[in-house]
């Protein structure tokens, strides 16, 4: 059970607000910011992405959608190549339709409680009580990462905050601990606090202001609090991309279905549970028709990969040249210039940064035709 002591708890705050005053240097574009516009975009870019990072795409949408009204009114495709590189695009599909929702049905105006808040689309408890405590002022403790790690250290917590119970203590122990008064402050300043000085690697305890009534330095148990989940296996997918050619344009296609990438852009794909060979992928069911059909002999990459939360892509690229454009629906000729104002995923991003597609060589020439050969076998 972890310590209750209410004077313990005054002193954290106490403690932790006399820090942010005298010692916090931290410095983020959005920091201070009263606008909910911007504290919203903010808090959206920084789900799932370091701080570092976030910045320049924050700085980048001010530019481009000065307002919210800006960005509902942008196009899917224009707001999605300006988020490529941020990862877990549902988080900007439902931007998007956020930045809709407010600017056709609430008047451009943001809700102003936190339960009101709660129901838009994409939005959590953390980034509602962000929302109410930067923006409005009100008492609703966030509750990140960061946070997690402060009140598990300092008071002593070995329930995992993953869990319902887990859950329940912290959210119930961060609201106690808030100030009323300014609770935006103190959001900012455990958060900071959280990532500044009771880091996750190399706590700077020996010089934390806090170190006298905190749990984990009087046990020495830094290294062993917060308790962690463990990890789960991740799904392992092999992804071949066919790039067909047709007089320097290539085909390409929005991705539709429900999983990730969505709405992203791709090349004729074949899927697979494990890794195939070159000669499994060509003669494979999706790509063999267009094989037989290529001027040129098939142009297979090296291995990319790209590291997902809950799951790992592994794959290659197949270049091939068509003398006409096949019938495949819902795939676009789209030239190699063009190709850089489309959203891709990562994994694709890679390659297309390397790419450099060759005309065939005359040495090349008997093994291409030996392989057209055969194909027709």
């Amino acid at each position: 059970m972890y310590n209750k002591n209410l004077t313990i708890k005054r002193k954290f705050t106490k403690f932790l607000l006399q820090w942010h005053k005298k010692f916090n240097k931290r410095q983020m574009p959005w920091k201070g910011e009263k606008d909910m516009y911007k504290i919203w975009l903010s808090e959206i870019i920084l789900q799932q992405t370091r701080v570092e990072q976030g910045m320049a795409y924050y700085n980048r949408f001010l530019v481009s959608f000065p307002s919210i009204s800006r960005l509902a009114a942008a196009r899917d495709a224009e707001v999605m190549k300006l988020w490529e590189g941020l990862g877990y695009y549902s988080r900007c599909r439902n931007l998007l339709a956020t930045a809709r929702f407010i600017t056709s049905e609430l008047d451009g105006q943001f809700p102003k409680t936190y339960p009101e808040l709660l129901k838009l689309k994409g939005i959590g408890p953390y980034t509602a009580a962000a929302l109410a405590s930067f923006g409005l002022n009100q008492p609703h403790a966030v509750l990140d990462g960061n946070v997690i790690r402060v009140l598990a250290r300092y008071f002593g917590i070995y329930e995992n905050a993953q869990t319902g119970t887990g859950k329940k203590i912290f959210s119930n122990l961060a609201q106690e601990l808030i100030d009323l008064q300014e609770p935006g402050i103190y959001n900012q300043a455990i958060m900071d606090f959280g990532a500044t000085v009771c880091k996750p690697i190399s706590p700077l305890c020996e010089s934390c202001v806090m170190r006298k009534n905190c749990f984990a330095y009087q046990h020495q148990q830094a290294n062993d609090l917060p308790v962690k989940q463990k990890k789960s296996v991740k799904r392992q997918r092999w992804f071949y991309y066919l790039l067909v050619q047709v007089n320097g344009a290539f085909l390409v296609r929005e991705r539709k279905q429900k999983d990730i990438w969505q709405h992203l852009n791709e090349f004729i794909l074949l899927e697979s549970p494990r890794a195939l060979s070159k000669k499994q992928v060509l003669a494979s069911g999706e790509f063999i028709d267009y094989v037989k059909l290529s001027e040129t002999l098939p142009a297979v990459s090296k291995e990319y990969s790209q590291q997902l939360t809950h799951q790992a892509i592994y794959g290659r690229f197949i270049e091939i040249k068509l003398k006409k454009t096949p019938p495949l629906e819902g795939y676009q000729l789209k030239t190699k210039k063009s190709l850089q104002k489309l959203a891709f995923p990562g994994f694709i991003n890679k390659y297309l940064g390397e790419m450099k597609l060759k005309e065939p060589n005359t040495n090349k020439v008997l093994a291409f035709y030996e392989f057209k050969r055969l194909m027709y076998l």
